[in-house]
């Protein structure tokens, strides 16, 4: 049973394990694709954050801040698995720099709680120093945007 169990860990441990990669475009706030080894593509949807949407407020500003960090850049990916739409979630780093908390420290993204609990202080300090998203008296989070869009929708 050992021998069979081995394998799998192995290769479950080689899927998921740290690469680098070249940031080819930003498509919002928390979503990206790069290049890896080249000539593969991936879509990555960064772990544990949830950036507004584009047509929402802070939407592009969120978007143009994540750009503006990695876009163009040799970046290290740390893959911690995939979301329902087939994307790699991971969490990113460039110089050793966690991009995710950077975008949740100032303003560009929450926490995304019901996934992950890593950026709930970066959050906290956010809100307090009132920075990019937090300006806003009581900003809509993006999951009830996508939410009430949905539901316009259906009507």
């Amino acid at each position: 049973m050992l021998k069979f169990i081995l394998p799998l860990l192995t290769l479950t441990a080689f899927c998921l394990a740290d690469y680098q990669a070249k940031v080819i475009s930003v498509s919002d706030g928390d979503t990206i694709k790069v290049l890896v080894g080249g000539n593969e593509v991936v879509k990555i949807r960064l772990h544990g954050i949830d950036a507004p949407e584009k047509k929402q407020a802070f939407g592009v500003v969120a978007k143009n801040a994540l750009g503006s960090k990695v876009a163009g850049k040799i970046i290290n990916v740390a893959p911690t698995g995939k979301d329902r739409y087939k994307r790699e979630l991971a969490k990113i780093y460039l110089d050793n720099e966690d991009i995710n908390r950077y975008l949740v420290r100032n303003g560009y993204a929450w926490a995304f709680v019901k996934y992950s609990k890593d950026y709930i202080f970066d959050e906290n300090y956010a809100r307090a120093h009132k920075l990019g998203l937090w300006q806003d008296i009581s900003p809509t989070p993006p999951w009830d945007f996508r939410k009430a869009k949905k539901k316009h929708k259906i009507k």
